[in-house]
């Protein structure tokens, strides 16, 4: 009994080395290219409230979170991530509707109301 108990120890031991090195493989290029920094510039289609999601609304904007400013036509902006709103609350009518709101500087804009710079 004690035998077998030691063999099953040994055995984890030895798996959870393995698992260990394994794991510790070199970084790829995909992970040196999630660290380079956020380059891709937006403009703004029109006039459009930049929003930031109130505390109960979850992390996406809505179309009834609070306007934190504004971007102007022509306005450049730096984003690099986009939030997916999967409900109707952030649905917005604006540049021709979507769900999809681009992360900016102060808050969150419709993807549609940007185009690349």
């Amino acid at each position: 009994m004690h035998l077998t108990r030691r063999l099953l120890t040994t055995t984890a031991a030895v798996a959870a080395v393995l698992a260990t090195a394994l794991s510790a493989a070199p970084p790829t290029t995909a992970a040196a290219a999630a660290v380079a920094p956020c380059t891709s510039t937006w403009q703004a289609v029109q006039k459009v409230a930049v929003r930031m999601p109130a505390w109960n609304e979850g992390p996406v904007a809505t179309t009834r979170s609070p306007i934190v400013r504004y971007l102007h036509r022509g306005e450049r902006v730096r984003s690099c991530v986009v939030a997916v709103g999967r409900n109707s609350w952030s649905q917005y009518h604006e540049c021709g509707g979507g769900s999809l709101w681009r992360i900016v500087r102060g808050g969150q804009v419709p993807s549609g109301c940007l185009r690349r710079a």
